[in-house]
């Protein structure tokens, strides 16, 4: 059985910007809940969603046949500070990140490495939204090297 949505989660998704069509890149998605969410919304769009640990991923992937078959979702395990776009891979129009320790100041080392990698994986118009604003912020992207 798929994990419902917590009532806090639920509302980080319905704030992102999520429109069918959309590229979205989920960084550190456990074990794929909002991942799942999100690509039943997105019709013919896709969402990517990445996490650090094997066993996550392995467990994001189980859970998630239906979407994955579908098209509309992909799992990969990586680190936001070693992403990077593979051939031919489409910049996404937005990133999230919920609890992600190099965007929310517990690892400050390593936060420019990831902003600069993810402002690399969006179009230029992309965004990113991290968790603790009400209930989601916007991390402006401009100048990042």
């Amino acid at each position: 059985m798929t994990p419902k949505l917590s009532k806090r989660l639920a509302e980080i998704v319905d704030a992102l910007p999520v429109k069918k069509g959309s590229r979205i890149l989920e960084i550190g998605c456990g074990t794929g809940v909002a991942a799942r969410e999100i690509a039943g919304r997105l019709g013919n769009g896709h969402i990517l969603a990445i996490d650090r640990s094997s066993k996550a991923i392995e467990q994001a992937i189980k859970g998630s046949a239906t979407e994955i078959s579908k098209g509309s979702l992909t799992f990969r395990k990586t680190t936001i500070e070693d992403f990077e776009l593979e051939a031919g891979e489409v910049p996404f129009d937005f990133a999230f990140a919920i609890r992600v320790g190099a965007l929310d100041a517990r690892h400050p080392e390593i936060q420019q490495q990831a902003l600069a990698k993810i402002a690399k994986a969006l179009k230029p118009s992309g965004k990113l939204f991290i968790d603790g604003g009400d209930p989601i912020k916007e991390v402006k992207l401009r100048n990042v090297q």
